[in-house]
């Protein structure tokens, strides 16, 4: 796996040093070199939402180039150059227009970009289904894997802050208007969060190979009551086997909405009052597919058993076998990925 975000994840430093504490609405990836992975030519061509999707994405599928696919979930990936190319006919009246931006301008241009430069010619696909587009390119994977025609897939997500998403959905009160340290995000108790991106990359697979981790299933659900999604996470558990006590730790989307954080803490009274709990929007912020930096985390806390400071919400002693994570987009669109070593 590999993920680019806010922190320091592209490299060992995210747990051997202090997370990176933000103050404001935006929380900026940060992104590695990439001279070794895109040549100059493409680089200095491409939106910076692809050369994050590249970045993350391409060290993996330098390692695996047997890969049988790759599956993106995305948002508002390729919005940035969208925009661009329709002020550029606005700008030229139709006239002659640079095509660049009309390339880049589709959300799966970091597919087709990844499959070009990898020369992966195999099943691609990009899911864009706002706040459950991850959970669903996830759940294509699994789906691919079961048939049994394919032995691996590359599996991931991109998100990128542009100033026309960031400004279309703060003036919709998405996010904070009062200036806050990450630290303090969680406990603020107003309405609103922060903007956040990134993209996290998986090779899955159906056998277990060297993998230490496992994802045993996806489950998502739209415009629930919170008795709705209690109701749910027990049916998801049931179906696996598994009983509440069965889980070690929650990963938790908590972003500090009074308005919407409320479905988290209806979840831990209801069902989970003792268990332990990790967050991460604290750290990366608020974007549609964050649960696959969620995944990147839990897997992370599965392999190694320890995590920053930073995202223990509520400590655990128990060893961590078991991990359900549950995360929603705006109250809207929530989604279920329960995790095992």
């Amino acid at each position: 796996m590999s993920c680019i975000s806010p922190q320091r994840t592209i490299d060992k430093d995210f747990f051997e040093k202090e997370v990176i504490s933000y103050t404001g609405n935006k929380y900026l990836s940060i992104e590695p070199e990439y001279t070794d992975l895109i040549p100059f030519g493409l680089l200095r061509r491409m939106g910076r939402a692809i050369r994050i999707g590249i970045g993350a994405g391409m060290p993996l599928l330098k390692k695996n180039p047997e890969v049988d696919g790759i599956i993106i979930g995305t948002a508002d990936a390729g919005l940035e150059d969208s925009i661009k190319f329709l002020n550029q006919i606005l700008k030229y009246d139709e006239g002659n227009l640079t095509p660049t931006n009309f390339i880049q301008s589709t959300p799966n241009s970091i597919a087709g970009n990844l499959a070009i430069m990898s020369q992966n010619n195999k099943y691609n696909i990009t899911h864009v289904h706002k706040g459950q587009a991850f959970e669903n390119s996830l759940l294509d994977a699994m789906l691919l894997l079961e048939e049994g025609d394919v032995g691996s897939v590359l599996v991931g997500n991109i998100e990128g802050i542009s100033d026309y998403n960031y400004n279309i959905d703060n003036l919709a009160g998405l996010y904070k208007k009062e200036e806050l340290s990450s630290e303090t995000l969680l406990h603020s108790n107003t309405k609103g969060t922060v903007c956040g991106e990134g993209s996290a990359m998986f090779i899955v697979g159906s056998e277990p190979g060297s993998s230490k981790v496992r994802i045993n299933d996806i489950d998502q659900i739209s415009y629930p009551s919170q008795s709705d999604v209690v109701e749910k996470i027990k049916y998801f558990l049931n179906r696996n086997n598994l009983s509440l006590s069965d889980i070690d730790a929650l990963v938790l989307g908590l972003n500090g909405d009074s308005e919407t954080d409320g479905f988290y803490h209806h979840v831990i009274k209801e069902l989970f009052p003792k268990t332990g709990i990790f967050s991460f929007k604290n750290i990366v912020g608020e974007y549609p597919t964050s649960s696959a930096f969620a995944t990147w985390l839990s897997a992370q806390i599965l392999n190694k058993n320890k995590a920053p400071k930073a995202t223990i919400y509520k400590s655990t002693k128990a060893e961590i076998n078991n991990i359900l994570i549950y995360n929603h987009y705006q109250g809207i669109q929530h989604g279920l990925i329960l995790m095992s070593k």
